[in-house]
């Protein structure tokens, strides 16, 4: 049986005084691909700063079994990709240096390592196993299907290359964890393919416990192995044949989508 990587236990958050996530449960098993579906304003984002420690809530997070109070040597070990990547383009770096910045000293692994340990988990280091820094930036730039561009400047690549470069920046440190959120919005089909199957390789492959959001239902389909809607409530929570064999619930979620799409352009 998969031991709960993440459990999320009557969370509600509060921000700018409205009620932005009302009492959600759900868990994330290990292995697991969780494609979370819901409108803009749903609350995910706010929902995914409360799980790495950025946001207050109510309610209970735990991450391997441990509160919150207890789990804070495991949040370097959670890769997160945030939605819009912010990054100057006449920044003199290239590809391999911003992967580079992703690297953690030992040192700083060292509790997050024994409290997995504890736990029974098996931590799949299969970069933190290659030698050199160096070397571990190139097989995640392999991962990632950018080792040609390891030397471009980063304010000359596309919106999607830009996004598998992030993504090789959180994988350098060998994630027990890794929280995707919307990170295909803005870029093409093409772009959009291609970091589908760099995903699908990390957690096939990698065996990376991935939570995503992602407005892409078809995509979700082919990927995900659960899903939960949300729309500040958890509507569903469970296996993908389940969420889309089920014709309420997408007409649900079709519905909350284009009204949150109508308030937005009010």
């Amino acid at each position: 049986m998969p031991m709960n990587v993440l459990e999320v236990s009557d969370v509600s958050i509060k921000y700018n005084g409205h009620l932005a996530v009302d009492k959600i449960n759900f868990d994330v098993k290990e292995g697991d691909l969780l494609g979370i579906v819901g409108p803009n304003g749903a609350g995910k984002t706010t929902l995914f700063k409360a799980i790495i420690g950025l946001q207050n809530h109510s309610g209970k997070i735990k991450l391997f079994g441990y509160n919150e109070a207890d789990y804070q040597p495991l949040l370097p070990l959670i890769g997160y990709v945030s939605q819009k990547v912010v990054f100057e383009p006449n920044f003199p770096a290239t590809v391999s240096e911003v992967v580079s910045m992703g690297l953690i000293p030992e040192r700083k692994l060292r509790k997050g390592a024994m409290l997995l340990k504890n736990c029974g988990y098996s931590w799949n280091l299969l970069y933190q196993k290659v030698g050199k820094d160096s070397d571990k930036v190139l097989e995640c730039l392999k991962t990632a299907g950018l080792e040609s561009l390891k030397d471009r400047r980063i304010g000359d690549l596309s919106g999607g290359e830009l996004q598998r470069v992030f993504i090789a920046k959180a994988l350098v440190k060998d994630p027990v964890l890794l929280i995707l959120d919307e990170p295909v919005t803005g870029v093409d089909a093409d772009a959009q393919n291609k970091f589908y199957n760099v995903l699908k390789k990390i957690n096939t492959e990698n065996k990376i416990t991935i939570v995503w959001s992602s407005h892409d239902l078809e995509a979700i389909s082919k990927l995900a192995n659960r899903v939960a809607c949300m729309n500040r409530k958890l509507f569903f929570h469970g296996e993908k044949e389940e969420f889309f064999s089920n014709k309420e619930l997408l007409k649900t979620y079709a519905e909350s989508a284009m009204q949150m799409h109508m308030h937005d352009h009010n």
